[in-house]
């Protein structure tokens, strides 16, 4: 194992006014996940999931200087509970970390909690702004009416 990939992890959450379900899937839907899975300087998405345990995705978000893949295979569904699956970006040198996602009432909101493992040490920063951005981007979309 490369001494770089460290066992860093990042862990983001945010309280947002949307029921668990809605929420959960937001992540395994690819017409929501175009919506709100696109930090930063990111243009547009592009998901093509396979929403099943052992089922595939893949996210395109296109930036100024191109296409970013991200792939994974989804290993727990438990809705609307948790979601874990693993992530391979260029961002984590195109290795395998592990992201959990909880869904947890609270009243008529739901906190999500991120919850991102395995990363190499030199990603944790940027994982860490890229899921702030994203469940902000989330909380957005569920304001306006976009996630259902």
């Amino acid at each position: 194992m490369n001494a770089a990939l460290a066992s860093a992890a990042v862990v983001v959450r945010r309280t947002i006014a949307a029921s668990a379900e809605e929420l959960f899937d937001a992540w395994l839907q690819p017409e929501a996940l175009a919506v709100w899975m696109g930090p930063g300087a990111i243009r547009s998405t592009v998901a093509r999931v396979e929403p099943y345990e052992g089922g595939s995705y893949e996210i395109t978000m296109k930036g100024q200087s191109g296409p970013i893949v991200h792939k994974g295979v989804y290993r727990r569904i438990d809705r609307p509970r948790q979601l874990v699956f693993t992530w391979a970006s260029p961002g984590t040198e195109l290795r395998d970390t592990l992201v959990t996602v909880d869904f947890m009432p609270v009243g008529d909101r739901t906190e999500v909690i991120v919850t991102h493992e395995q990363l190499p040490e030199s990603a944790k920063a940027s994982h860490s702004i890229g899921w702030t951005r994203g469940l902000e981007n989330l909380d957005q979309a569920c304001a306006q009416g976009l996630i259902e």
